[in-house]
């Protein structure tokens, strides 16, 4: 696993519990607006990662 992904997975991690922690403080709609960032954060690094492999190619 590369310092990137580390990075990444970390950052979904952390998002996540930021909204947990949201939710159960009774802030519902802003929990849900920051999990939504969880698979956002996910899916750019798995783009990231396929514009890098994409570039090796060439």
């Amino acid at each position: 696993m590369k310092k990137s992904d580390r990075i990444f997975l970390i950052a979904a991690f952390v998002s996540f519990l930021l909204s947990v922690s949201l939710w159960f403080n009774g802030q519902n709609e802003a929990g849900i607006f920051v999990g939504l960032w969880v698979p956002s954060i996910i899916c750019c690094a798995n783009y990231i990662k396929l514009i890098g492999k994409n570039a090796d190619d060439t």
